[in-house]
């Protein structure tokens, strides 16, 4: 099922924000610095804790809460009919319509439906006096809203604008909430790649070998010395070419050099990218002018006459990815046919309607689905709400567009 997490990533001109730390168990979801650093390059990430089996509940002031807490894989959510009681996300989704119990996990694993309704009702409804599909609303409403909120929050300690991003769905749980999320964020277009609830993996085997050092040495831009850092760099790339080669012995590999620059006395650096070769006297007017622009991208304003300072250098060294399968275009778009549908719980409008329900194996290039609708695979399940429409590229993804005049 691809783990029980939803997992959604922004992507900017097709290239993931990298960070060289992040922060995990964080005692206020949302505030920077109150988590344990782990200090390893990775791609940048927040903990939301806003999973499939995240539990809900209601605290002693009356107010709706989802997760951290999880019911886990053992005995999971009520909905699993492994001995859970307390309502989760997915028994939420169940009773919305949104997960088709007689499909989920291939039918493998059925649903119990009177354990979720009664979950629902008793852990939610009877302290807001809701029934289980007002609790269950309110559930999704909670769930999405904290994956929303993380993502604008993220926008704004690194300085982006959400709604210029393409959203990447995938997991056991993202398709399902990616429309729902994006919506509150501002996010025009979702991919959902092929294979969502495994991506993770198929991405472990396509990446490149790569290795990645970082390195203290400090300097400042008026007393840089080329040859010094050149021999510096010499070292690392020596180390790096190394590792790389215990895994692809041959082949070309790709070098990547940066240096975090702030200016002086600040707590904060800049990611700058150097060039791939020895260092010259005159870079360092150069790397001053990269510096400068990314400092007024990030807070509006440079400023002007302060030493500049370069704490650590990093250096990463890569084999050659594997070339990239270009979809062929799909001249036009056609209405996917079904003739199966289900009652779903529409968020947009807020009343029972009909979705269709299609299988995500029988859909071809060029196929176009309206919202409401639900697409239907063995690990996850793609829920277009009313105000998105869906399109299945070549190469089998789908990409799920907002309308913007609303639902239809």
């Amino acid at each position: 099922m691809g783990g029980t997490t939803a997992k959604l990533c922004l992507i900017d001109q097709f290239r993931p924000q990298t960070a060289r730390k992040f922060e995990i168990a964080r005692a206020a979801q949302f505030i920077k610095g109150s988590g344990m650093p782990v200090r390893i390059p990775v791609i940048e990430m927040i903990e939301i804790g806003a999973g499939r089996g995240s539990l809900a509940s209601v605290d002693r002031l009356g107010r709706l809460q989802v997760g951290p807490e999880s019911a886990g894989s053992d005995p999971g959510p009520a909905a699993f009919g492994a001995g859970g009681a307390h309502p989760t996300v997915t028994d939420a989704d169940v009773v919305l319509g949104l997960i088709d119990p007689d499909r989920f996990a291939e039918g493998r694993l059925k649903i119990d439906r009177q354990a979720t309704q009664a979950a629902l009702s008793t852990g939610i409804g009877q302290a807001l006096d809701l029934n289980a599909a007002g609790a269950a609303t309110g559930v999704s409403e909670i769930v999405d809203e904290n994956m929303a909120g993380a993502g604008r929050m993220h926008a704004v300690e690194s300085g982006k604008d959400l709604t210029s991003r393409l959203m990447i769905a995938f997991g056991g749980n993202g398709p399902l909430h990616a429309t729902r999320v994006a919506r509150r964020a501002q996010v025009d277009r979702i991919l959902i790649p092929r294979d969502p609830g495994v991506r993770s993996a198929v991405g472990f085997l396509y990446a490149p070998v790569s290795f990645e050092i970082i390195r203290s040495r400090y300097a400042t831009l008026e007393t840089l010395d080329p040859d010094d850092l050149n021999a510096f760099f010499d070292a690392m790339i020596q180390e790096a070419e190394t590792v790389v080669r215990a895994g692809v012995p041959t082949g070309d590999l790709i070098r990547c050099r940066h240096a975090f620059m702030r200016y002086k006395g600040q707590g904060h650096e800049i990611e700058v990218s150097l060039p791939d070769r020895p260092l010259e006297p005159g870079d360092a007017t150069e790397l001053r002018q990269q510096f400068e622009q990314e400092y007024s991208r990030q807070f509006s304003r440079a400023v002007p006459g302060m030493t500049i300072e370069i704490l650590n250098w990093a250096l990463v060294v890569s084999s050659e990815p594997q070339a990239l399968i270009t979809a062929p275009e799909t001249p036009s778009k056609r209405t996917a046919q079904t003739t199966e549908t289900r009652q779903i719980l529409c968020e947009v409008t807020g009343e029972w309607r009909s979705a269709a329900i299609h299988d995500r194996n029988v859909l071809a290039p060029d196929d176009h689905i309206d919202g409401p609708a639900l697409i239907v695979e063995p690990q996850t399940t793609t829920y277009v709400s009313a105000d998105f429409t869906a399109h299945v590229d070549g190469g089998g993804n789908i990409w799920l567009t907002r309308r913007k005049e609303g639902a239809s």
